[in-house]
């Protein structure tokens, strides 16, 4: 393999690197919504249903990067804790709207005063500045790898 068949040092890999900060972030998000029984999945939905009540199973398995199967997996533990609920029956088609609880509400509170703390913590030391400019070229590497030409 000559060397310009490869990545070259990993340290300078930017996608080697994204990955490296993505999984020390996953890590982390763990570890803060552990004591909450939360796994970042279930905290990732009831983020969203917090922001958009009423998402479909689909809707939230794209916004949590999961499979619809994975959904309605966290969302069946989340009703069963009483934080999540569902119509029995779909108003319209096949869908079944879920939305938080008063339960699912105080839990989300908590959850998301622990993931920003996890978040400060990350982007500690970045100025306002840097932290935005960080954002805006993330957001553009992800345009980048889903435009389709």
């Amino acid at each position: 393999m000559h060397q310009g068949d490869t990545v070259g040092p990993l340290d300078t890999a930017v996608g080697y690197v994204l990955k490296e900060a993505a999984s020390a972030l996953r890590g982390a998000m763990d570890a803060a919504l552990r004591p909450l029984g939360l796994t970042v999945p279930q905290y990732s939905c009831l983020e969203l249903l917090g922001q958009r009540p009423g998402l479909s199973n689909a809707d939230l398995a794209r916004g949590t990067f999961v499979t619809r199967q994975s959904m309605n997996v966290v969302l069946q533990g989340l009703e069963a804790r009483g934080l999540v609920t569902r119509p029995a029956e779909a108003p319209q088609g096949r869908q079944l709207p879920a939305e938080l609880t008063a339960a699912g509400y105080d839990h989300l509170r908590a959850a998301s005063r622990a993931v920003q703390a996890v978040q400060v913590r990350m982007v500690a030391g970045l100025s306002a500045a840097r932290q935005q400019e960080l954002l805006e070229t993330l957001t553009a590497c992800a345009r980048n790898l889903t435009e389709t030409t």
